[in-house]
């Protein structure tokens, strides 16, 4: 077993295809098809399933699947680490929350770029738990992403302190409003988006029951549903700033116990920290504020 096969491996499990993941890796589906039986044979178990539609991962294959991506980053982080002369270069892929995206991170990242212009930066977002996953099975280097999270395989820092608010469109004058809507609807992102779990939890406590949540990727189109009246929304302040001070939307301030909500930066507590991530996290930080000295 090497780490070729392994790769061929993980492209199979994850297009359930040996004919994709054989366009995937530019080889013939034939060379795809042996190297997963003879990984077979070597493990003494059968990976995968084979049926009209392509195949389906086993059990034991989704029990090795997790070390395919810990050793592709093992070797990786080898190659960068033999390659890091302390000047930060070469590719760095992060994940984000969208929200964090469009608040936080285009200026950062605009001047990181600028800065490290031998970097180049890979940037993806999605939920929460998404974004988690992502990082444990090394398809990201570390991700932003909304505390608290607790993980044996993850270290993370505080970076962002944001204030959540809930968001309607502007008929409605007080949250104590919704009670009185028909057929509530709440607007969010996928399941696994933190925001939308202090949502459903703070309804739950208001005793409001909404109906099924229209679910969306991007957070224009929320917004945009919330104008329109369709439904109910919880951001961070920021991100809905400019509507609200255009009449788009209605913001209604929340206690700190359920509005405070800190953006994490998560990375694997065993993953080699080159020169561009150590260079990203400097620029990222929250800074100390100088206190001005009296005479």
């Amino acid at each position: 077993m090497d780490a070729s096969d392994l790769r061929v491996f993980e492209a199979v499990s994850r297009h359930g295809s040996m004919s994709r993941a054989a366009q995937e890796l530019h080889t013939v589906q034939s060379n795809v098809t042996a190297r997963i039986r003879a990984l077979e044979e070597e493990l003494g178990v059968s990976l995968f399933q084979r049926h009209a539609r392509g195949v389906s991962i086993t059990p034991a294959g989704q029990r090795i699947l997790p070390f395919v991506g810990r050793i592709a980053k093992l070797l990786a982080d080898a190659r960068i680490a033999a390659q890091d002369e302390g000047s930060p270069a070469g590719t760095l892929a992060i994940g984000s929350l969208e929200t964090t995206t469009a608040l936080r991170l285009s200026p950062l990242l605009g001047r990181f770029a600028k800065t490290y212009p031998q970097v180049r930066l890979v940037v993806t977002t999605g939920t929460t738990r998404r974004l988690i996953d992502d990082v444990v099975a090394c398809r990201v280097e570390g991700a932003f992403v909304a505390g608290p999270v607790s993980h044996p395989d993850l270290d993370h820092e505080v970076i962002f302190r944001e204030e959540l608010v809930l968001v309607t469109s502007p008929a409605v004058g007080a949250m104590e409003d919704l009670a009185g809507i028909a057929d509530l609807k709440s607007i969010v992102f996928q399941i696994g988006c933190s925001y939308r779990q202090r949502l459903e939890s703070l309804l739950a406590d208001m005793g409001i029951v909404t109906s099924k949540p229209l679910e969306f990727g991007s957070l224009d189109a929320i917004v945009s549903c919330v104008s329109a009246g369709v439904g109910i929304t919880l951001l961070p302040q920021g991100v809905v700033a400019a509507a609200h001070g255009e009449g788009r939307v209605a913001i209604h301030r929340l206690p700190p116990e359920r509005s405070l909500v800190e953006t994490l930066f998560v990375r694997r507590s065993d993953a080699y920290t080159s020169s561009a991530m150590a260079a990203l996290l400097d620029m990222a930080r929250p800074k100390p504020v100088a206190l001005n000295s009296t005479p």
